[in-house]
């Protein structure tokens, strides 16, 4: 083990072969922080790293040393996509001002143990995530991802009738050629799978393959971790069966139901469907 530099909410210590960061629990961190709770990056996963005034002026001011991921090193960083706030940069450490020599020194150790294709984008994904079985609660949908696919259980109070009446939906990561996270900060906040065969609906909220958040739906610190964990596995290049799984007989008369019921189907269209899946069960 190496240097310690101990921040505002997080720790910072140099080891061998990478950077381990803690993130302290606190009503003052991020919550995204508490989610992560220790991340180990790795110095091939760095392209760099700096030491700034914190901007906020005086004779004290505290300084930042942050880290820089290379492109498509982090697969949180890249399903951010840049939208997170400067204040819950998990390769962010705030200091205080006499800890500016130290930070200097830290950060030039780390330089040092940079490679050539530091400025290269990464071949792979180089950081660790959370790992499943994850679950999620939008604002239409309960999502579940288990390792080998993403699942869609529509609520009857939040999903519209496109996604109630399709009933819920399956997606193996062979399947997937992507994730899609929008924050939940920004109007239209939502997470979409990229299918490779189909093109959804540009709509979240009709789209089968994406799940819609809102208010208390989707937080930051629970749908970004889930966004980053099912893109790490669709670059690991997970084996999982081509196909989504068909819905068990009975799962499916008791949705049929439940559509007939709220009065998305018809008499005649819940008569027709259910002669069908019974047809189809035997």
């Amino acid at each position: 083990m190496g240097d310690v530099l101990a921040g505002n909410h997080a720790v910072w210590e140099f080891d061998s072969d990478s950077v381990l960061i803690r993130f302290a629990r606190g009503m003052r961190t991020p919550r995204l922080w508490h989610a992560l709770g220790a991340r180990r990056i790795p110095f091939e996963a760095l392209s760099g790293v700096s030491v700034s005034a914190s901007g906020t002026g005086g004779r004290r001011e505290p300084v930042v040393l942050r880290a820089v991921p290379r492109a498509g090193a982090d697969p949180l960083v890249e399903a951010a996509a840049g939208q997170l706030r400067e204040a819950w940069d998990p390769y962010r450490l705030v200091l205080a001002a006499d800890r500016a020599g130290q930070a200097d020194a830290f950060a030039e150790a780390v330089r040092s143990r940079l490679g050539p294709d530091a400025s290269e984008p990464a071949g792979r994904f180089l950081v660790e995530v959370a790992q499943p079985p994850l679950r999620l609660k939008a604002y239409d949908a309960r999502v579940g991802f288990d390792g080998s696919a993403v699942t869609f259980h529509w609520s009857r109070t939040g999903a519209t009738g496109t996604k109630w009446k399709a009933g819920d939906q399956r997606y193996p990561l062979a399947a997937l050629s992507g994730v899609e996270w929008s924050s939940p900060e920004r109007p239209g906040g939502h997470l979409r799978l990229l299918t490779r065969d189909t093109t959804g609906d540009p709509r979240p909220d009709h789209d089968l393959a994406t799940a819609v958040f809102r208010a208390g739906h989707g937080a930051v610190h629970e749908s970004l971790p889930f966004a980053a964990t099912v893109l790490a596995a669709l670059g690991r290049g997970t084996p999982v069966a081509s196909v989504p799984q068909p819905r068990a007989s009975g799962d499916r008369l008791h949705h049929l139901g439940e559509l007939h019921s709220a009065g998305l189907l018809t008499d005649a269209e819940y008569a027709a469907l259910r002669d069908r899946f019974t047809a189809e069960a035997t």
